[in-house]
């Protein structure tokens, strides 16, 4: 579930319930003793400024806590606007920007597949957080020591800013690094080819973080994020696979041979019809027109004493969802998945042409992948 909080150049930033239930946790973290002494060194080496963790009352640390943690989304909500930014340039349509607990999701309308493009968007992000680090590193020059509670937040944002682009910059897709890594392979081979090798990364580096998440120290957020890497890399895959076996495709080009019934035809009629075509649905046509759809399964509505005298036109559909010819067979098929259909219809200029089912996608995948070369 996400709340949508603001607009930035038209672009909704939206909260995941799950960052919402994860931020008093993490402020508690920042706040402890271990961790404040930690972050204290760290600030220290890369950072001009001097923080003694011990001059934090129990109510400074819970402020500093909260403001640390809510300024490291604030950073990632940053780092996010980079990559819509470049985006943008690009005429890219991005459709939100989300931030959870494991840190934030620009969603572009479309992936360029030009590897600059893809490269610049990709490495924008990373770039924005050294800089963003890199200002904080800066207002540490100004800002009193004596503000101890500032001092601490504003180290603590450049320290995480700069540690968010290193960590982002791991050829592990779908990271930033993995992105750029495809986009760097696409520039000789293709597309296809790219997002396989840069998606072997991501899943050995999830497995990596298993190994670290459980035998090294025990981290419910590595296993948390080698979980969503290992899910993200190979979908992410899986769909560049589908969508180069459909490319050039319109969702008229997956049609099969469109046998149809007979809006009077009773339900006997279409079981045997069903028999002997092998398919699990036929198109229902009044005339020379096409009305609705049978499928297999709506003939369980129907007692089998009463096919011979039930007609098709009972148990036939005509809601279901409704593509224009002109559709790409890719944007057709994720719309089918998507809405969990099984049949969509294909008009041309209002009228049906026939249904396309998931059966016909899997017969046209399975015939391009015989075919085409990656």
């Amino acid at each position: 579930m996400n709340y949508t909080i603001a607009r930035i150049w038209g672009i909704p930033i939206r909260i995941n319930i799950s960052l919402i239930v994860f931020l008093p946790i993490l402020a508690w973290l920042i706040g402890s003793d271990v961790q404040l002494a930690v972050y204290a060194e760290i600030i220290e080496v890369l950072t001009p400024a001097t923080v003694d963790p011990e001059a934090l009352g129990e109510t400074d640390r819970w402020l500093v806590g909260g403001a640390a943690a809510v300024g490291l989304f604030v950073s990632v909500a940053i780092h996010e606007l980079g990559h819509a930014w470049m985006a943008m340039r690009y005429e890219i349509e991005v459709e939100s920007i989300t931030l959870w607990i494991l840190g934030g999701l620009a969603s572009l309308a479309e992936m360029p597949r030009e590897w600059n493009r893809e490269f610049w968007i990709a490495i924008i992000g990373p770039i924005t957080s050294v800089a963003f680090g890199v200002v904080c590193i800066g207002a540490l020059f100004v800002i009193p020591e004596s503000a101890t509670l500032l001092v601490f937040v504003v180290g603590f944002l450049a320290v995480m800013n700069i540690l968010l682009a290193v960590f982002n910059m791991l050829p592990a897709f779908p990271m930033d690094g993995g992105r750029i890594f495809r986009a760097l392979l696409a520039r000789n081979r293709s597309y296809a080819s790219a997002t396989r090798t840069a998606a072997r990364a991501g899943i050995f580096f999830a497995i990596l973080f298993v190994f670290l998440g459980i035998v090294v120290a025990f981290s419910p957020i590595l296993l948390l994020l080698a979980l969503f890497i290992y899910v993200a890399a190979t979908s992410e895959s899986k769909a560049v696979m589908l969508g180069e076996l459909l490319s050039g495709l319109t969702v008229a080009d997956v049609v099969g041979d469109t046998e149809a019934v007979s809006a009077d035809a009773t339900v006997d009629e279409v079981f045997n019809q069903l028999l002997r075509s092998r398919r699990s649905d036929l198109a229902v046509s009044d005339g020379d027109e096409i009305v609705g759809i049978v499928t297999a399964s709506a003939l369980r509505a129907v007692d089998p004493a009463d096919y011979a005298h039930t007609p098709v036109s009972e148990i036939m559909t005509t809601d279901l969802p409704r593509v224009e010819h002109t559709t790409a067979a890719f944007d057709a098929y994720y719309d089918m998945l998507g809405s969990r259909a099984d049949v969509v219809l294909v008009e041309r200029d209002g009228r049906l042409v026939g249904p396309v089912s998931r059966g016909d996608f899997a017969a046209m995948l399975t015939l391009r992948s015989e075919t085409v070369a990656f």
